[in-house]
């Protein structure tokens, strides 16, 4: 995607808390948002799961092209990701801190070049990268034994 281009949604309120996100001059189906109980009837995830979900995507794309860069060819990728909340000065609920948890499915000794996608590979991911402008993101990727690999700052 350029510089240049732009992305069009449409979100229409279906019901009380309930708003349904249409992907314009796309062909994906629409999703339905809504808030959690006891604001809204959950039939949908929330505006800050959605959050989480682009931030998880799209750091596990980013590691996954970096890893395929180097002829790597991983198994399933997982992610996993928390979301905190806080408060700000006047008393509103905020995001304040997301952890991202990626796993690899093999061992770090069998991935080409990992030090350098380790070190790389947060800077090419969209969301997370303009995220991080407000809300502390911090990520860390684990291996297939469990070992980890990378850690980034919370305040990065």
């Amino acid at each position: 995607m350029a510089a240049d281009d732009s992305i069009a949604l449409t979100i229409t309120q279906e019901s009380d808390y309930a708003f349904r996100v249409a992907f314009d001059e796309t062909t994906l189906p629409s999703l339905l948002a809504d808030e959690m109980p006891p604001v809204g009837a959950g039939r949908g995830p929330d505006p800050t799961r959605l959050l989480a979900a682009s931030i998880g995507n799209c750091l596990s794309g980013s590691l996954l092209f970096a890893l395929r860069k180097f002829k790597n060819l991983p198994g399933t990728i997982v992610a996993r990701v928390r979301v905190e909340h806080a408060r700000n000065p006047q008393g509103r609920l905020r995001v304040g801190k997301i952890a991202v948890e990626i796993t690899l499915p093999e061992a770090a000794a069998d991935y080409a070049g990992i030090g350098r996608i380790l070190a790389q590979f947060e800077q090419f991911c969209t969301v997370t990268e303009s995220v991080r402008a407000g809300v502390a993101v911090e990520v860390t990727v684990k291996d297939g034994t469990g070992a980890v690999l990378h850690v980034s700052d919370a305040s990065a």
